[in-house]
């Protein structure tokens, strides 16, 4: 289950949308590992702009997958580089 942040893009209807409360973002992460156990609820749009701390409090929660690369549909993603050292911190194994 793909979960994306608000990413305020000119020209969209929310483009002048107020930037959403971090702790909110994690606790969506957490109702979503709750209403749905078996699946994987994956970070998405929105990592760009996200603090490194916002994303490990979301692991916590309950995500347990990124998407990562160059581009993930018109939003970059983080440096590749930035995302392995982020998962190697957590403790998370990647395949």
């Amino acid at each position: 289950m793909p979960i994306n942040n608000l990413v305020r893009v000119e020209g969209t209807p929310l483009a002048n949308h107020h930037e959403l409360d971090p702790l909110d973002f994690v606790r969506t992460i957490a109702v979503a590992r709750i209403t749905m156990p078996k699946s994987y609820v994956r970070l998405s749009a929105g990592r760009e702009d996200m603090h490194e701390s916002t994303q490990v409090l979301c692991f916590l929660a309950g995500a347990n997958s990124i998407f990562y690369g160059d581009k993930l549909l018109v939003t970059d993603n983080p440096d590749t580089d930035k995302d392995q050292k982020l998962l190697t911190r957590l403790g998370v194994k990647t395949i």
